[in-house]
């Protein structure tokens, strides 16, 4: 996006914008079945942007029939590795071409500033479909080490129909995280976006289809978890799921794999962060702003977000004025403005999930120590001021369960090891931080912290070529990296016996 783009021009922008709202199946836009549709509503003002195709188990059942047939023809995973890079190298170019959209798509449907969309989301997802794209033609398969009158073959395969269920708060960047390796490893793809943010998700479908992607290869199935998401994850003839969202959903796509056809499942389903600041941190000032941006950042809406602030009790205080420095100076308002840091909650329901912990909060006895009030709610729009609590006790729910806001839990400790100890006290264990200037400390930390990324004097660190996933409850599997091809793969022995 144009650093000259003003308020005024990207509403102008924004007025223009022609949303497609129905179903991507097989190649060309399609009603639901039944002619159902939702509201679309934007939270930056509450205004419905489209009636979205509301897609049931017959629909879904329509776009993997497509799928499957697709696979099984070898329109796609037939191609030569050469060409399939090809293809999505003009993917990722077609979503350059149309950034401001999309960053635009993204800004409205779900409420996140337009500076985060632009300079963050849509270039992530460029990057992410270009590298895959560049890997394909790059990953060998495998010559056992075999006697003599032997040759044994160990190549990976794709899967076959890939079902992909995304989450609101970043849409088309973690659909871009599913969809690139999927595609890269020859699958056909059934995407299913949160009912909060399909837009972009739609209209990528149809870029891909303007770059070459054969019909029938990336379906989207706009729609409700309970119907599109169940149908998605109970079908029959879908050979893996690959899910980010909550814990709760995570299990019910477990249970479908169980009771349908044992369909892989792949699951990234939130976390609990504890961002652990040692006495001897090297540089308070930049932990502050870290662990303000690491909770305040896209509205606490990350699933890694630092919604644990885990503080060595001498720099508790010094450390806790820095952040409400930090906080104060975040400027909330028009997502639209690109001056505007922090924007508005995806929903209403989030809204008041939000609000309902920073009560329970109060109630459990922690310090609201800044913040915790809707406010401009004279826009129609859903927005929550960033909100620290301290003396907070690790076994309260602020500090146990995953809120999804601008809410921050402040827990001391007084030595490392009982740092390690409060940080290991829950269910997830997606990431982890740990701040301080002793390097044999840190490496203790990193070891014994169970969670799939810890990052050293820093928060949220790390880029494509780096895996992302949990321990514990916050799932299994890893987006990004190579790492994530595998998970769209299977593993095939051939034999060769020599006479």
């Amino acid at each position: 996006m144009s650093a000259a783009l003003s308020l005024e021009s990207l509403k102008a922008q924004a007025e223009r914008l022609s949303f497609r709202s129905q179903a991507f199946i097989d190649g060309r836009f399609v009603d639901a079945a039944d002619g159902r549709t939702f509201e679309c509503i934007s939270p930056i003002d509450g205004r419905v942007l489209a009636k979205v195709a509301a897609c049931d188990a017959a629909d879904v059942d329509r776009a993997v029939t497509a799928a499957r047939r697709a696979f099984e023809d070898g329109r796609w995973r037939n191609k030569a590795p050469g060409e399939r890079k090809r293809i999505l190298l003009r993917f990722a170019e077609l979503i350059e071409q149309h950034a401001t959209e999309l960053a635009l798509l993204e800004t409205l449907d779900m409420g996140k500033p337009i500076r985060d969309s632009a300079n963050i989301d849509i270039p992530a997802v460029i990057k992410c479909i270009r590298w895959y794209a560049e890997a394909i033609d790059k990953v060998y398969d495998e010559i056992a080490p075999t006697p003599p009158d032997a040759l044994a073959m160990i190549t990976r395969e794709p899967l076959g129909v890939v079902g992909a269920v995304v989450p609101w708060n970043f849409p088309l960047l973690m659909a871009a995280w599913k969809i690139a390796p999927a595609l890269a490893t020859g699958n056909s793809m059934v995407v299913k976006p949160a009912e909060q943010s399909p837009l972009s998700a739609i209209r990528a479908a149809e870029l891909a289809s303007e770059a070459g992607v054969p019909d029938g290869v990336l379906n989207v199935v706009p729609g409700f978890g309970e119907t599109a998401g169940q149908a998605l994850g109970r079908h029959m003839d879908v050979d893996c799921i690959a899910f980010t969202g909550s814990a709760e959903v995570g299990k019910y796509f477990l249970r479908y794999a169980g009771e349908s056809n044992m369909k892989r499942v792949s699951l990234e389903c939130g976390g609990k962060t504890p961002n652990i600041v040692m006495a001897d941190a090297p540089d308070l000032d930049a932990a502050a702003t870290a662990a303000a941006w690491g909770i305040f950042f896209n509205q606490g809406e990350v699933c890694n977000a630092g919604s644990r602030l885990l503080v060595e009790e001498p720099i508790k205080d010094v450390l806790l004025e820095k952040i409400a420095a930090v906080a104060k100076k975040i400027r909330i308002g028009d997502p639209l403005d690109p001056a505007t840091q922090m924007g508005a909650i995806v929903d209403d329901t989030q809204l008041e999930r939000i609000l309902g912990y920073i009560e329970e909060g109060r109630k459990e006895g922690a310090r609201l120590a800044l913040g915790g009030r809707r406010i401009l709610s004279e826009t129609g729009g859903y927005y929550v001021e960033p909100t620290v609590f301290d003396n907070v006790a690790n076994d309260m729910k602020i500090a146990q369960e995953e809120i999804f806001g601008p809410v921050l839990a402040t827990i001391t400790f007084k030595d490392p090891d009982e740092a390690i100890r409060i940080g290991n006290d829950t269910i997830f264990g997606l990431a982890a931080a740990v701040w301080t200037r002793d390097i044999n400390k840190a490496l203790r930390a990193a070891r014994a912290l169970r969670a799939g990324s810890v990052w050293i004097n820093c928060f949220d660190a790390g880029d494509i070529t780096t895996p992302f996933g949990g321990f514990k409850q916050s799932g299994f599997g890893r987006d990004k990296s190579l790492h994530a091809m595998e998970k769209y793969t299977e593993i095939k022995t051939t034999w060769i016996q020599i006479d």
